[in-house]
């Protein structure tokens, strides 16, 4: 026993030492500019102006997309499945790690009032940045599946507007992003992994579909019950840095909850009807 709580301790001083005190992520400090890859708001905007171009282009058929085998697209969707799978969890962990060494709970909802976008944190926030940068590859493998009825309006508001969310969490040291990284992170744990493993040809009870969906949308809910923790810290104890920025991310969270229970209710008010029929008969 006293064997497996040393190796247990070994391991997770190894996992701290890799994902929050290396020089490089515990020193993070993020700068417009001058930090590598796109810190910049004209970077940010420059993104979502050319994905939204460019899926206009491509959908209207105006920018012709190469013919690719079926099997090696699903190859390459798995891949790009589980990189995002991957990454995810590392995102997820070494968040929830960092915010564990945050000077006291009130850190989860709260940094005081100057606190710069510094410290491991945000050096998670930054990685989980770029990789809203890289699911825009979603949207091809989509439009080269030649599927676009899976290329709804949500999918590509949520694509584009998710990396100005991501770049106001930044500039603005939103004091919600250690709760709402690991939470979207853990989120996107369960969604590509349903993911990748239809990619494989491994497919879960058609409930699990509807699932991802209900987790995205608690996921939603819990923001704004987080909200009102730092709501009451910012007015009643003294302010919170990152206002601005909460401001943003409450409005482009609510616009995602509405869609998001639109398209649950029409995605799935037709299998409830006909399991209600069934029980008629």
């Amino acid at each position: 026993m006293a064997a497996l709580v040393e190796t247990l301790s070994r391991a997770s001083d190894c996992l701290r030492w890799y994902l929050v005190d290396q020089p490089t992520i515990s020193g993070f400090h993020w700068q417009p500019g001058p930090t590598l890859f796109a810190s910049s708001l004209l970077f940010a905007t420059t993104a979502v102006v050319t994905y939204l171009s460019l899926t206009l282009l491509i959908c209207f058929n105006f920018l012709p997309l190469p013919s690719i085998p079926p099997p090696l697209l699903k190859f390459i969707s798995a891949l790009h499945n589980l990189f995002l799978l991957s990454i995810s969890i590392l995102m997820a962990t070494g968040c929830a790690l960092s915010s564990s060494l945050l000077p006291s709970p009130k850190y989860l909802f709260c940094f005081p009032h100057n606190t710069p976008p510094s410290s491991s944190v945000f050096y998670w926030t930054y990685i989980f940045y770029l990789s809203k940068l890289y699911e825009l590859f979603d949207t091809l493998l989509i439009l080269m599946a030649r599927d676009k009825r899976r290329l709804t309006f949500l999918h590509v508001y949520h694509h584009a507007l998710v990396i100005v969310m991501c770049y106001v969490w930044l500039s603005t040291s939103q004091s919600l992003v250690p709760i709402a990284l690991v939470t979207n992170a853990a989120v996107h744990v369960v969604m590509y992994a349903y993911y990748f493993s239809c990619s494989v040809g491994l497919r879960w009870p058609a409930r699990w579909k509807r699932v991802v969906t209900e987790v995205q949308i608690a996921q939603f809910v819990f923001s704004f019950a987080a909200s009102i923790v730092f709501l009451w810290y910012h007015f009643a104890g003294g302010g919170c840095e990152g206002m601005k920025g909460w401001l943003f991310n409450a409005a482009f969270n609510a616009s995602l909850l509405f869609l998001f229970l639109n398209f649950h209710t029409n995605a799935y008010k037709g299998s409830k009807n006909k399991k209600e029929l069934k029980k008629k008969q």
